[in-house]
């Protein structure tokens, strides 16, 4: 794994910043008593400052004491606050949601401030010492000014909270990232230029070889492939390697993780190993799919008997059908990846659009399409994407539709709910080019 990828791991540590802001608090404490004993001792300097900027010993301690007992406490608050906030995330939305609002640099920042200002404060209170030279203190008054700003930022945090704890917020803020992230990876269609995924030669080829497994020596949950270091190493090697498995899918030393083959006699026999990270649980893959699933997720449980909101179910499939309509102009990146060369090195399978247009669906029509609301949501969302992408994706979106009616219970159908999804599917028919296929329920 490269330095970058490394940096990007640990950033989404929850303890990253407070670790960080609570550093520059200790050498800016350090720093502030050497400005202190400038400026004390520096008589033009002390001229110009106003005197109630300036305290004895007794006073100093006073003030820092105050000070750092008042932002422990207010640290302690913020936590418990977060933890209110994390057990809502686990029993109203999703396990997986628990990610945006940790790794939310607003919320990390909160909590870096608080610590930075506690340790900024306790540290004075260590450092202060009178001399003959310094018997007035500047650095209480720096110390005021500080908790002024943390008691900012705590009002700050509870206006943060109270937008984080709605679930429609939350909602957006997963379509805006996920939309984001596509218009990041992926290019739009008219701007990419297919090429065949292999030579005829490599693919007749290696039907003619046996191809060599690779399993891995502990077991565990993967949660990352170097997909660019496995393609240096198999041309390294002229082999061509498939991954049998996938990102937070189980292995284990029996389970074949890679098929090799080599097009030529000489074979290095790599360290695969290196090219994998193993973990005891499963990543929280920032990717595309990822957050679709949460999305679905939050719809799934808004659905369930002891929540009942479909209004929430219908905002998610709202969102999805945002996101597939913008997934649906990109192109989606093939499963084979090439060497400098252009030769076949990896392959690697990688989700089409049906993928992700089933994926995104299937247990919300399992689960919540036996509510009219939730069915005509499905089929509005169904009709947005049809009619904002091109013909290919218009028939899958159709293929699509079929399957949703076949699950339809036409026997439970009152007629005016009848007449209502009639004329959902009759535009969703128009809106993908099947107007003459279309036969009402």
């Amino acid at each position: 794994m490269g330095f970058s990828n490394l940096f990007i791991r640990i950033r989404q540590r929850f303890w990253y910043l407070p670790s960080l802001y609570g550093l520059i608090a200790a050498f800016l404490a350090v720093f502030s008593m050497e400005i202190n004993t400038y400026i004390v001792n520096t008589e033009v300097l002390v001229t110009f400052l106003p005197a109630f900027l300036l305290t004895d010993i007794n006073l100093a301690q006073t003030i820092l004491s105050s000070i750092s007992a008042s932002l422990l406490t207010m640290t302690t608050i913020t936590f418990s606050t977060i933890l209110v906030v994390l057990t809502t995330y686990l029993s109203q939305f999703s396990p997986r949601t628990l990610q945006n609002f940790i790794t939310d640099h607003s919320t990390q920042r909160v909590l870096g401030i608080f610590v930075g200002g506690f340790i900024y404060s306790i540290l004075l209170l260590l450092l202060l010492r009178e001399t003959d030279t310094t018997t007035t203190f500047i650095v209480p008054a720096i110390a005021i000014f500080i908790s002024i700003v943390c008691l900012l930022v705590f009002v700050f945090f509870i206006h943060h909270v109270t937008g984080w704890i709605q679930v429609s917020n939350l909602i957006h803020t997963i379509t805006l990232e996920t939309i984001d992230k596509i218009n990041k990876d992926l290019k739009d269609v008219k701007d990419v230029q297919e090429d065949p995924p292999w030579e005829d030669w490599e693919s007749e080829e290696i039907k003619h070889i046996p191809p060599k497994h690779f399993s891995l020596n502990g077991s565990g949950y993967i949660q990352y492939i170097d997909i660019e270091g496995l393609v240096k190493q198999a041309t390294k090697e002229d082999c061509i390697i498939r991954i049998e498995k996938e990102v937070n899918d189980y292995v284990d030393e029996d389970t074949p993780l890679l098929s090799l083959w080599f097009l030529s006699t000489h074979q290095v026999r790599g360290n695969y190993d290196k090219y994998f990270i193993i973990g005891s649980e499963q990543a929280a893959v920032n990717d595309i799919e990822f957050g679709l699933t949460k999305i679905v997720e939050i719809g799934l449980r808004a659905l369930s008997p002891g929540i009942n909101d479909p209004n929430t179910a219908i905002n998610c499939i709202d969102n999805l059908g945002k996101i597939l309509t913008k997934l649906g102009s990109k192109h989606l990146p093939k499963s084979y990846h090439n060497d400098d060369n252009r030769n076949l090195r990896v392959i690697y399978k990688k989700p089409d659009f049906s993928d992700y247009l089933y994926k995104c669906f299937f247990q919300i029509r399992q689960y919540g399409f036996s509510d009219i609301s939730v069915l005509t949501a499905g089929i509005k969302a169904l009709t947005l994407i049809a009619e904002s992408n091109s013909k290919p994706i218009k028939e899958l979106v159709w293929e699509f539709s079929e399957y949703i009616i076949e699950g339809i219970d036409k026997n439970i159908l009152l007629s005016l709910d009848r007449r209502y999804i009639n004329e959902q599917l009759e535009a969703l028919a128009k809106a993908t080019g099947h107007k003459s296929d279309y036969k009402a329920i």
